[in-house]
């Protein structure tokens, strides 16, 4: 799989194009993203939301209406694209899949799993390509996602945590800001976390 990075916006979020077998999936479209999207895709098949925030979806609108292509974003962030709660200003999306908790989707051979992390925010989710975790807000190099925003829960992201924590396989993170790392590498990481939300 071959996996595009660009950082967008002011708040440096990383929009992802990963690719399998000359089919292009859009991660986290945000501040500006379109024309790097646009220049950099063959065959766009979706554009696949970690979460609501702003910064992870500003261009939901605008590329889904270009490429002509679905939107799927986690259910329970579904009224963030839509009413924009923050008061960012952002563009209003409405998806055309809203995703279930842990749901697994199989578009053009090609699986693909929303893992449900809430905490960041109630439907903040990591979705899953073949070993890769693109991991939106919930885990970075060494940190989490914040949970002092509206609509966030720290008592969710210790269960989330708890949850990946159980996980026994190795997976590369392309988290939602910052460089990429693995989950073998978060681990103590991820265990100190819980002392300090």
């Amino acid at each position: 799989m071959k996996i595009q990075i660009q950082p967008m916006g002011p708040y440096e979020t990383n929009c992802y194009i990963a690719t399998i077998d000359n089919k292009d999936f859009i991660i986290d479209p945000g501040v500006g993203a379109t024309k790097w999207v646009l220049q950099n895709v063959t065959n766009p098949l979706a554009i696949l939301n970690t979460h609501g925030h702003f910064d992870h979806i500003w261009s939901n609108d605008e590329l889904s209406k270009k490429l002509e292509i679905p939107l799927y974003c986690p259910k329970d962030d579904c009224f963030m694209l839509e009413n924009d709660p923050l008061g960012r200003g952002a563009p209003q999306s409405f998806p055309d899949f809203e995703m279930e908790h842990d749901q697994k989707i199989i578009l053009e051979g090609i699986e693909i799993t929303f893992h449900f992390f809430p905490g960041h925010t109630p439907g903040c989710s990591a979705i899953q390509i073949e070993n890769n975790l693109f991991s939106g807000d919930f885990i970075f190099s060494g940190s989490i996602g914040r949970v002092d925003f509206p609509f966030s829960s720290p008592e969710d992201m210790k269960n989330s945590i708890h949850k990946v924590l159980a996980w026994k396989d190795d997976f590369n993170i392309y988290p939602g800001h910052g460089s990429r790392t693995t989950l073998l590498r978060e681990r103590e990481s991820l265990k100190s976390w819980l002392n300090y939300i």
